[in-house]
């Protein structure tokens, strides 16, 4: 019988790939997206169109009301998303603050009531500068915490956190992934903007690939 396991799956490339990785290895998968109220819902869309395709089990669970508590991101407030390329200052006004502790805390709890002992998400290192929630120390730390917080222990497994999104993509090409399956823009409009940080990494990791990105951009 397969080991099952939890994907905390956005719909984006990274946990895309890293969601293909965790099914080409076997797992029984179960994957897990969260509406907390941003402003790209449709990344939720195109989640739950894979898993339909790829036949697993999927919950998008709303989780909304957060925001009455958790607010300044451009990524849920009626903030405009800033443009530019990830290392600068301005994209810091996209931080939703501590959410991916509240993400994993809520995924570690489903992985207990499935009988399930990992957890995946998909940080990378292009993230480290960025979202404190995505650095090497936090996962070490939150992956301590969750092998204690229950009689159950849970691991929080990053294939990627220590890769770029130029390699998530280098190695989901090699598994023949197709990414126009994803979505990754930050503004949640038909077409990608091509111009928030989201889109320029996505592009750029596109390019080093001497790849060509399937999405549709705005002129």
């Amino acid at each position: 019988m397969s080991e099952k396991v939890v994907v905390i799956y956005s719909g984006g490339m990274d946990s895309y790939t890293v969601l293909n990785k965790a099914v080409r290895a076997g797992y029984e998968v179960y994957a897990l997206s969260f509406n907390y109220g941003q402003r790209h819902v449709k990344e939720l869309q195109v989640a739950a169109q894979v898993c339909e395709k790829l036949n697993i089990a999927h919950k998008v669970v709303d989780i909304s009301a957060i925001n009455q508590l958790i607010g300044g991101s451009s990524l849920t407030d009626d903030i405009d998303v800033p443009e530019g390329h990830y290392e600068e200052e301005s994209m810091k006004s996209t931080v939703v603050p501590n959410r991916n502790m509240i993400l994993l805390s809520l995924a570690v709890g489903y992985a207990v009531s499935l009988k399930a002992n990992k957890v995946f998400y998909g940080a990378h290192s292009g993230d480290h500068a960025i979202y404190p929630d995505c650095r090497p120390e936090f996962v070490k730390k939150m992956d301590d915490v969750c092998r204690i917080a229950n009689y159950e222990e849970i691991e929080i497994v990053c294939p990627y956190l220590n890769s770029s999104k130029i390699d998530i993509l280098t190695d989901g090409l090699k598994m023949g992934l197709d990414y126009s399956d994803t979505w990754t823009c930050y503004n949640g409009r038909e077409k990608a903007c091509g111009k928030c940080g989201a889109c320029q990494e996505r592009l750029e990791a596109f390019s080093l690939n001497n790849a060509q990105d399937p999405l549709t951009y705005e002129a």
